[in-house]
């Protein structure tokens, strides 16, 4: 396991595609983030945007006591979705190529492979949460150093809860990814539907469900993004108005918590039997 497991640690550091997608969510953390709020922040009155919003409280959100709402705050839909995107590429990506009997025939068994795809997958998505923070983490500073304004910060407990809240909402997603590809086989399919899914599919099922179909609360609440949003709500403590699309307080913190590891046992498990089931041609 160990070795296959550096094997794959080392094929996701020489893919280009893992960096293109972390620099993707690295973007969009900082533009929602920062860049937007910024321009609202300096242009004041003449931003309809903010009309009604004190330039104080714009600022705030930019602050370092707010870092790990604008680090994580974008896990449950954007970069939830390139993680999906991560982990159907890694797995979907050895039954396009036929690699996969080629590392069979190697002596590694299917479950080990597995395995290790897996974990290196979740030390990659460790990675991108940890860059993603870094750096929003400096562009908070950069704004509190040119607004003259406080640099306090959360506290090391609130950071560790924060940061482990928004691996496991992406870690989910990623696996939800690989199980995808494991069952289709191939790249282009999961990533369609998984993407379709989690920009589309759940909000509108969502909608659907609070407007219509009140009774039915208990199916919505029990969906991944739902618990993904929920969970980001818990450890960050944010307003409700304040909240980012996908982040609302729908079901609490705890059990948000259990649902996501859950769903994430169910997905390895799924991949594990579907791997060691069927042909893998």
């Amino acid at each position: 396991m160990l070795g296959s497991y550096r094997a794959e640690l080392l094929k996701l550091r020489k893919r280009s595609a893992v960096w293109v997608l972390f620099g993707a969510g690295l973007v969009l953390s900082l533009i929602f983030g920062y860049l937007l709020p910024y321009l609202g922040y300096a242009t004041g009155d003449d931003n309809q945007q903010t009309d009604g919003v004190p330039r104080a409280e714009i600022l705030r959100g930019m602050l370092p006591e707010r870092v790990v709402d604008n680090t994580i705050g974008g896990y449950p839909i954007f970069a939830g979705a390139l993680a999906l995107v991560l982990g159907a590429i890694v797995i979907g990506g050895e039954y396009t190529w036929g690699t996969l009997k080629t590392v069979l025939t190697q002596r590694p068994q299917r479950l080990t492979i597995l395995g290790a795809q897996c974990l290196a997958l979740g030390t990659m998505i460790a990675l991108w949460v940890l860059g993603i923070f870094a750096a929003c983490a400096l562009s908070s500073v950069g704004v509190a150093a040119a607004e003259d304004a406080s640099m306090s910060w959360p506290t090391a407990g609130d950071l560790v809860q924060g940061l482990a809240g928004g691996w496991l909402v992406l870690m989910m997603w990623c696996l939800a990814g690989a199980v995808l590809a494991v069952a289709f086989r191939n790249v282009a399919l999961p990533i369609g539907l998984g993407v379709v899914w989690i920009l589309g599919i759940e909000t509108l099922l969502a909608g659907v469900v609070s407007s219509l179909l009140p009774s039915l609360d208990w199916l919505a609440n029990a969906l991944p993004g739902t618990n993904a949003g929920s969970l980001v709500f818990s450890v960050t403590g944010m307003a409700a108005a304040d909240a980012p699309p996908g982040v609302r307080d729908a079901v609490g913190g705890g059990r948000a918590l259990l649902t996501l590891v859950g769903y994430c046992a169910v997905f390895a498990v799924l991949a594990a039997w579907t791997t060691r089931r069927r042909d893998v041609t």
